[in-house]
């Protein structure tokens, strides 16, 4: 491991910046997110960074060169010129001042990295190829953009909201360890996916309020297929195959898309609308986690809204992801 990853608290915390241009509006963009208080020196400034100075949201250093004391004040240095000879020389400075200095693009003059972030707050994931490949590094952040649900970070504030309570009701780090399993493994990450963070809010209170008695409540995934190919399904379609107790099929589901579920989970035909959703809450009582799958959109017509609003109602965790478009003619 050639860098050693860490997370920096800036909340308050000064960090220059030399710089005025694109790059190091973009740079800044991210140091006022975490709180960061940022001084710049730059002969001239892009718009959006006139915009922030004049908003009083930087503080514009003066001068015909980069001073040792602005450098000395600073927890973090950002250089982000395109001045080789400038960024070396802050470079050095930096390194005799001992501060962390970032060179944008100039890993060699580096001594800390500034990673792909993935933000899912209170989560962040950053990945780092060490400046090897920073592309590499977007297009993983971009897969995981697209694999992780915004829902996430709603989930870390609900344990944090509940962290005092869960270690008096939870005291021992084995039941905690289990109980944490068993709420991810739950229904209530599915019911935070589905946007209804009340019943979410609800049902993590009940499973703490029963420990390590709780029991297993099930989940619904309403699937659409697309035209069956399974390489147009959703990563998350897969996961939920993947995991299932039991799929229900409908009519016109390809094979192909059916085998994607995982070996021991039943199989059975979609029952009729009339019937689904008294079905599909007999099933969730007992704890079950339910796959329904349809060819096309799947559930996003009348029916399937409808159906939606019933689990809701009862308090079910149900989720639903429309099929790939049809390709034209």
């Amino acid at each position: 491991m050639p860098l050693f990853p860490l997370f920096t608290d800036l909340q308050g915390r000064e960090v220059l910046v030399v710089g005025g241009g694109e790059v190091a509006t973009r740079k800044i963009h991210a140091l006022l997110r975490a709180g960061a208080r940022v001084l710049i020196y730059a002969r001239e400034l892009a718009p959006p960074l006139q915009a922030l100075a004049l908003a009083g949201h930087l503080q514009r250093l003066e001068g015909d060169a980069v001073e040792s004391a602005w450098i000395e004040r600073a927890w973090l240095v950002v250089a982000a010129t395109d001045d080789h000879v400038l960024n070396r020389e802050v470079a050095g400075m930096a390194e005799a001042a001992k501060r962390w200095i970032n060179v944008v693009d100039d890993a060699e003059l580096s001594s800390y990295q500034v990673p792909a972030v993935v933000d899912r707050e209170p989560i962040t994931i950053a990945i780092s190829s060490a400046g090897a490949a920073p592309m590499l590094a977007r297009q993983l952040r971009e897969q995981l953009e697209a694999e992780i649900d915004p829902s996430i970070g709603e989930l870390a504030r609900l344990f944090a909201r509940h962290r005092g309570r869960i270690r008096e009701r939870l005291p021992l780090m084995r039941e905690r360890r289990d109980w944490f399993e068993r709420i991810l493994a739950g229904d209530i990450p599915v019911l935070l996916r589905a946007g209804n963070a009340d019943a979410a809010e609800q049902a993590f209170k009940d499973a703490l309020d029963e420990g390590g008695t709780s029991r297993v409540r099930g989940s619904v995934a309403l699937v659409g297929c697309g035209d069956g190919d399974p390489g147009l399904l959703a990563l998350r379609a897969l996961r939920l195959l993947n995991q299932a107790d039991l799929v229900l099929v409908g009519d016109g589901v390809a094979q192909a898309i059916v085998d994607m579920a995982r070996r021991d989970a039943a199989m059975q035909p979609l029952p009729s609308a009339e019937d689904l959703s008294e079905v599909l809450s007999a099933h969730v009582e007992a704890g079950r986690r339910v796959v329904c799958l349809r060819p096309g959109s799947g559930f996003t017509d009348a029916a399937g809204r409808v159906l939606r609003t019933t689990l809701h109602e009862r308090g079910h965790a149900c989720e639903t992801l429309p099929g790939a478009a049809w390709p034209s003619d």
